[in-house]
């Protein structure tokens, strides 16, 4: 009997090998074809997160009696005015960096210098001329950096084209937002229309939210950022507190490659170990304001999506799409949870997404206001 079972054994192998390569290829070829058009995939997902943020202005219009083309086309308008606005403020306070760009990264190359010498001669290595030629080969690289900086410049100028369709893709997407939906409930069938409805208002909601929230957290650490360094004493405090707090669109990472900004500038430039441990401090502070009370309170708990995919989240999209695809990762992994919610045969990996599950390991606010309780009941005991 157990040779008979062999053949039927293989077959069910071979199966099982065909199909893990069929999935694997479409992978990676689905993988492939987002690098491969990226740069017209991405100012379409912008355009698609982008009217969802400004969708209930638009329909706040519309209910006011206004035609939809025109609503599309004040709100739009007004988007790109306030962008605007946004760049030029930005610009007008960096500008005293970059006025001063030369004199500085002469001056961090001075402290480099002096730093590798005065190493050196603490092991007691000899420094004829040791110096000079530092100051020289970073020159050298100094100047290696500009062109890299030059062909930066060059790829965000491609991105900025492609960015120029932006405001019609938003207008598109506003203005057949009643066909997409009916395209979607003809999908879904008469049977799940409903909770059709439900998932696409969830996804609304969860855009909006996360995007707003993230708005209004980067503008509140301008000021906290701002302020954190101008009291600890850093030069051009507002203008790396603005850089700084601009990183936190990248979740997780944004901190911490904010506050490299200001570290970087108060140990090499004005070359003052104590001002960067104060920098180091600050940022640890604004880190916690941050994630404990800004986010939760400000973006909301909708969100939820645990940790690891987000963190790994991010490193993938930064390899498929760059910057815009770390942008981009949370509200369609959030997306993605929802729907993955509502598929019966799905609800696996919509919980392996969530943050369900390990509520007692966590560490929150919650946990410590509920700790802090207790320790007052026995002191007053």
């Amino acid at each position: 009997m157990e040779e008979k079972n062999y053949p039927l054994q293989s077959e069910k192998r071979y199966l099982l090998v065909k199909r893990t390569a069929v999935v694997l290829l479409a992978i990676f070829l689905f993988i492939y074809g987002l690098m491969a058009i990226r740069n017209f995939l991405y100012p379409i997902a912008f355009g698609l997160v982008l009217a969802y943020l400004v969708y209930p202005l638009t329909r706040w219009f519309e209910i006011k009696g206004i035609h939809r083309i025109l609503a599309n086309f004040i709100v739009i308008m007004g988007t790109l005015a306030f962008i605007t606005g946004l760049i030029i403020a930005a610009y007008h306070i960096i500008t005293p960096i970059s006025i001063d760009f030369a004199d500085l990264t002469d001056k961090a190359i001075d402290n480099i210098a002096e730093m590798i010498v005065v190493t050196a001669q603490y092991f007691g290595i000899e420094t004829n001329n040791v110096g000079e030629s530092i100051r020289n080969q970073l020159g050298s690289a100094t100047e290696a950096g500009g062109e890299q900086l030059g062909k930066v410049f060059t790829a965000t100028t491609n991105t900025i084209v492609a960015f120029g369709l932006l405001p019609v893709y938003i207008f598109l997407f506003l203005y057949y937002r009643t066909k997409f939906m009916y395209f979607l409930l003809g999908l879904a069938g008469r049977s799940r229309r409903k909770k059709m409805v439900t998932m696409l208002r969830e996804i609304a909601a969860v855009m909006v939210q996360y995007q707003g929230g993230v708005l209004l957290v980067v503008f509140i650490l301008f000021f906290i950022n701002s302020i954190g360094l101008w009291i600890v004493g850093v030069q051009f405090a507002i203008p790396l507190g603005v850089t700084a707090a601009l990183f936190n669109f990248i979740p997780y990472f944004g901190t911490l490659l904010g506050g490299a900004v200001p570290l970087i500038f108060a140990f090499l430039v004005e070359g003052d170990p104590i001002l960067a441990f104060k920098v180091v401090i600050l940022f640890i502070v604004v880190q916690f304001i941050e994630n404990n009370i800004l986010t939760p309170n400000i973006v909301g708990g909708n969100v939820k999506i645990n940790p690891f995919f987000i963190i790994t989240g991010l490193v993938a999209a930064s390899m498929v799409w760059g910057i815009p695809g770390m942008l981009l990762i949370v509200p369609f992994l959030a997306s993605i949870k929802i729907i993955f919610k509502h598929i019966d045969f799905m609800k696996p990996y919509a919980f392996l997404l969530g943050e369900k599950g390990t509520e007692k390991h966590s560490i929150k606010m919650d946990k410590f206001k509920r700790i802090w309780k207790r320790v007052k009941k026995k002191i007053k005991k």
